[in-house]
């Protein structure tokens, strides 16, 4: 079983940054693809960023440039830098991996608790 805590979550500004990072119960980032989601009441839940095993990340028109994610196989961590953060960026945010135990298994997402990030002047 995989567990992962959010953190770093908070209120800013617009135009400020804040730090989220995901702890993973277990190396599981070397081997599968980390990602962020967020979702804000009434609609689905969003993909914002990921980033594979071997270092690539892709992001979600509307962060690039400003967000940044990356992963520490070490701490066994999933990170988002967000900057220039606008209140359209209010949402709850959730760390994201799937894996599949065997090759006839079904994959399985394991998902966080999310933490909450509101910009608000």
């Amino acid at each position: 079983q995989v567990q992962l805590v959010e953190s770093g979550g908070g209120l800013v500004q617009p135009g400020g940054s804040l730090r989220l990072s995901c702890a993973a119960s277990r190396s599981i980032f070397r081997r599968n693809d980390g990602n962020w989601y967020r979702q804000v009441p009434g609609k689905q839940r969003e993909l914002v960023a990921s980033i594979t095993s071997g270092g690539r990340a892709n992001y979600a028109d509307f962060v690039k440039g400003r967000f940044t994610i990356s992963l520490d196989n070490i701490k066994n961590t999933l990170d988002l830098q967000m900057n220039s953060l606008t209140p359209e960026d209010t949402a709850v945010y959730y760390c994201n991996t799937r894996t599949k135990p065997c090759i006839e298994c079904q994959t399985i997402d394991h998902w966080g608790q999310g933490t909450q990030v509101t910009v608000s002047s």
